[in-house]
């Protein structure tokens, strides 16, 4: 089977005719020429973005005018979800960060939706082309995939309202606690790291609850059953601002970890041509656009970075 030219096994949203995206998150003067990518007027300074994916496509011929799938977990507001006004198609800014990729190298994108604790396994199986899913780059899942990083990661320790058990963080303030998280998610090991301080102060370990997305361990809080989420902090706080009155973030976290795409192992062309592309949207400004659009803070932004098994 071709990997660069795979169809879903399920209907998916389209992706937007050529320059859509520009016109998505509210740029004027928009629109592609045959291999550039048109900035608005106030990204007239940024000429290096029609000239770097031009010389890119050029480059990389082989990935112009592919369909290709991008497996992604549809339950992060903010990052990847269904558009309430329109639910044949994905919003958020992972979206929107792929589509400007597949715009400047040339290829169109769909979407399998999977749970998260699926999203490698499915590219490692061949049925998906890439992972843009706010997925956080760990030395164990590059095992699975190659990534390109490209944010810090700050996460939120999601509470009920008042904070009734007093979580400070990922510390022994979870001992006895209830924690819901993703099947998946780095969070529970970091949790479970706590147990043997628990143990030896004589306290009762973290549960821990696995479910398959955001907003069923959301739900579990609401419902009584969890005390606690931990998960990116704009998660967290998009979370907060939906129930005001249910629930608060505790605090928030830094972790050792970036956000990043996944790329088939071994696929180095591919690799290297979705690293350049993200390279130029950087110097253009249109990655910072993104995430204004989009409603994440532009700081946490890093340079591109490859993290491979080692």
């Amino acid at each position: 089977m071709n990997r660069f030219s795979l169809s879903p096994r399920r209907s998916v949203p389209r992706r937007p005719a050529a320059g859509a995206w520009l016109r998505r998150w509210g740029i004027a003067a928009l629109g592609l020429s045959a291999l550039a990518v048109a900035t608005s007027a106030a990204h007239a300074e940024s000429a290096r973005m029609p000239a770097a994916c031009s010389a890119l496509q050029a480059r990389f011929p082989q990935f112009k005018g592919k369909t290709l799938v991008n497996a992604i977990n549809p339950h992060t507001p903010g990052y990847e979800t269904l558009d309430p006004n329109d639910p044949t198609r994905y919003v958020g800014f992972d979206i929107d960060l792929g589509e400007a990729i597949g715009d400047c190298l040339g290829f169109k994108l769909t979407y399998k939706p999977v749970a998260f604790a699926a999203l490698l396994p499915t590219l490692q199986a061949g049925q998906a082309d890439i992972v843009i899913s706010d997925i956080y780059a760990t030395a164990e899942r590059a095992k699975a995939a190659d990534f390109i990083t490209y944010s810090k990661v700050f996460d939120g320790v999601l509470v009920a309202k008042g904070n009734p058990k007093q979580i400070t963080g990922i510390n022994p303030s979870l001992c006895g606690a209830a924690a819901a998280e993703n099947t998946g998610y780095v969070e529970v090991p970091l949790i479970q790291a706590v147990a043997p301080q628990c143990k030896s102060a004589g306290k009762a370990e973290p549960e821990i609850q696995l479910y398959d997305n955001n907003q069923n361990c959301i739900q579990a809080i609401l419902a009584g059953r969890a005390d606690t989420y931990v998960n990116d902090v704009n998660t967290v706080d998009a979370a907060v601002k939906a129930y005001p009155d249910k629930l608060q973030k505790a605090i928030a976290v830094t972790i050792p970890y970036s956000v990043g795409i996944a790329v088939p192992r071994g696929k180095t062309d591919f690799r290297d041509a979705v690293m350049a592309a993200l390279e130029a949207l950087q110097s253009a400004g249109l990655h910072a656009e993104l995430l204004k659009k989009n409603g994440l803070p532009v700081a946490n932004m890093e340079a591109p970075k490859l993290l491979l098994a080692q």
